[in-house]
Formats: C-alpha cells, sequence, structure tokens
C-alpha cells in the first residue's frame, strides 16, 4: 500500500462492527463512531479509538459508513456535526449502507461541493459472511478515489468490483437482491417437492448443495430451510422493499421481469402471513403450505459452509 490513511468509521452495528474488525485486525489506524456508545467498545479492545461524536471523523482521510438507511446516512454527512460540516473533511466517504439512489446523489453533491469524493459501496452477506471472508462489494463513483481506497476494501471483502460512477453500484445490489428472491423462492419450492415425495430435506439438500447445481448460498440457507430457524439475516419485508424498488428500476430502464414480478408477489404474500420481520427463507412455510403439508424442523446438524478463510 503506498501510503497509509487513517481511517473512520461509523456504525458500529452488527454489520459494521464485522467489517471493521477486519481492518483492525490488520493493523489500519480506525477511529469507529456509534450512537450508542457501548457498541464501540469491542472495537475498542481489538485496537480501534473511540470518537465521541461525527464530527471528531471529519480529520481521517477516508471514512466508511454502515448505518440504517437513508435518513441517517444524510444525517452523519449533512447533519448538525455531520461530517461534512465541519472545518476540515475526508478526502474519501464509502458508503456501505443500504440507501436509496436519491439519497446517495444527495450525498453526492454535498460531497462534491466540499470537495470529498463519494464511493457507494453495497455489500454482498451478513456478519457471519463478513467473519469467515467471504464478504463481497461493488462500488460506483470516482475511479481515482476507489484505487485510492481498494486496498482497504480487499482487506473487509473476498470480492471488490469497481462497477461505474454516479449511483450504479446501488442498482447493482438491487439486480443481486432481485436475484436473491427469485432462487430462494425455487429453492424452497424444489424442496418441498423433494419432501413431499418422500424425501427429507436434510438428504435433498445435501446431494443438491453437491452437485453442479448447488452455491454457496444454497448451502449457506440449508440449515434454515432445514430446522425451521428463521432468525432473521434478512427479513422477508427488507426483500419486498427491494423488490419494490428493483421493479420500479427495471420499470423505468423498460425491462421486463416476468419471474422476478411474480416472485415480487409471493414475498408479499409472505409479509402478509405474517412471516415480514423473520428471515426470508420463512417463504418455504408458504409453498409447504400450497402443498398442502405442515413443516417441522428436522433438528439435523447442517454445514452452512461459512467456514473462515483467514483475515487477509
Amino acid at each position: 500500500m503506498a501510503e497509509e490513511h487513517m481511517i473512520g468509521w461509523i456504525g458500529a452495528g452488527r454489520m459494521g462492527s464485522a467489517m471493521a474488525g477486519r481492518l483492525i485486525r490488520a493493523g489500519h489506524d480506525v477511529a469507529v463512531y456509534n450512537r450508542t456508545r457501548s457498541k464501540v467498545d469491542p472495537l475498542v479492545e481489538m485496537g480501534a479509538k473511540a470518537a465521541e461524536t461525527v464530527g471528531e471523523l471529519a480529520s481521517r482521510d477516508v471514512v466508511l459508513i454502515t448505518v440504517a438507511g437513508s435518513e441517517d446516512f444524510l444525517e452523519v454527512l449533512g447533519g448538525e456535526g455531520g461530517l461534512l460540516r465541519q472545518d476540515v473533511v475526508p478526502k474519501i466517504i464509502v458508503d456501505s449502507s443500504t440507501v436509496s439512489a436519491e439519497a446517495s446523489a444527495e450525498g453526492r453533491a454535498l460531497a462534491r461541493s466540499r470537495g470529498c469524493a463519494l464511493l457507494a459501496a453495497p455489500v454482498s452477506g451478513n456478519p457471519k459472511v463478513v467473519s469467515s471472508g467471504r464478504l463481497t462489494m461493488a462500488v460506483s463513483g470516482p475511479r481515482d478515489a476507489f484505487e485510492s481506497v481498494r486496498p482497504y476494501l480487499e482487506t473487509i471483502c473476498a470480492g471488490v468490483t469497481y462497477v461505474g460512477e454516479g449511483e450504479v453500484a446501488r442498482l447493482v445490489k438491487l439486480c443481486h437482491n432481485l436475484f436473491l428472491g427469485v432462487v430462494i423462492q425455487s429453492l424452497a419450492e424444489i424442496t418441498v417437492l423433494a419432501q413431499k415425495g418422500g424425501v427429507t430435506r436434510h438428504d435433498f439438500l445435501s446431494f443438491l448443495n453437491d452437485s453442479v447445481m448447488g452455491s454457496m448460498f444454497s448451502r449457506y440457507k440449508s440449515p434454515a430451510l432445514v430446522n425451521l430457524d428463521f432468525k432473521p439475516t434478512f427479513t422477508t419485508k427488507l426483500l419486498r422493499k427491494d423488490f419494490d424498488l428493483g421493479l420500479a428500476a427495471a420499470r423505468a430502464l423498460e425491462v421486463p421481469m416476468p419471474v422476478a414480478a411474480l416472485v415480487h408477489q409471493v414475498v408479499q404474500g409472505g409479509v402478509g402471513e405474517g412471516h415480514g420481520d423473520v428471515d426470508f427463507a420463512a417463504l418455504i412455510n408458504l409453498v409447504a403450505g400450497g402443498a398442502g403439508i405442515e413443516l417441522v424442523s428436522e433438528d439435523a446438524t447442517v454445514d452452512d459452509g461459512l467456514h473462515p478463510v483467514g483475515d487477509k
């Protein structure tokens, strides 16, 4: 790495903490702010510095953001005491929050007005994926800013892909999550078909995961499908939101998406049936209901495939 930067991090929830932890363990100079101060303490024990306000991070060279949504994103940038309201501002801001393209563009304009580059950097994965070293990221914004921070992003992620200028990384994430919904629905359907024909879900998914059709995704969702543990990694309501946004983008770009449109209605049904606040793998319950069977946990030991590959 040609130049070592001082790094700031805003947002120490489960995802942000896991991501920041990889930078800290790699020996980088990281200062962390979180609205709930106690969530910063584990990172301080690992070697991070604690920031008491967002504004304290404005003098850092690079600041990464992982907050709850668009409102929080714009607040930490331009609200009272925000990063971009200080006398000195970061050179580069990298946002990995789930925000709208409109909020991202608003934040980008504010950053540009202060001479700061903003990179949109949505990720694919959850905290366990981060810990296993398999997180992936799509990045859009100024190419020179991306190249400057690329080594840090590659410390956090197994795969980092620059996809273009502006907000296109947000579209990439929506495309990803549309596919996510289509795949889980198809996986649920074939698993229920196999079960109704006399095959346990565990046996069927073990076969599938070892076949050419298996994937990292099918393997890591297998424990939920087999044991009906729907503790949320990504809720059905959040999946519905991304289908709303993704299909709106498809309409704006005149791209027909008949399969995704059908799954959108299935996801809506899942929310209506009371599965909105649990993991989206609970869509298997709708399939089972339509097949006239009631699922029970198989209480099996299932390998999710997310074994740590080691910190970079």
